[in-house]
C-alpha cells in the first residue's frame, strides 16, 4: 500500500490523455499519452525536488503532477501544427 499514490499518479495522466483524446476528436493516444506523462513527471520534480512543496510520502505531489499534466495537454493542442 505504500505505492498506491504512484500508481494513481500514473492512472491519473492516463485518464487525463484519454479524456483529452476524446474530448478532441483526434484519435491520437499515443501522442496524449506521451504529452500527459511527461507534463506528469514534469509536475513531480517541480513539486518535490524544485520547489520542496511535498515529498513522497504525501499527497500533494500527485495533484501537482496532475495539474503539469493538464496544463502540458492544454499547451499541446493549442500549439499544435494544424494542417
Amino acid at each position: 500500500m505504500e505505492y498506491v499514490d504512484i500508481v494513481v499518479a500514473v492512472v491519473g495522466a492516463f485518464a487525463l490523455a484519454w479524456i483529452a483524446d476524446q474530448l478532441t476528436g483526434r484519435r491520437g493516444l499515443f501522442a496524449t499519452l506521451l504529452v500527459s506523462g511527461v507534463g506528469a513527471l514534469c509536475g513531480w520534480f517541480l513539486a518535490v525536488r524544485v520547489f520542496a512543496i511535498s515529498t513522497m510520502d504525501d499527497w500533494h505531489w500527485v495533484v501537482a503532477a496532475m495539474v503539469a499534466a493538464a496544463v502540458a495537454l492544454f499547451g499541446f493542442f493549442l500549439f499544435r501544427n494544424k494542417r
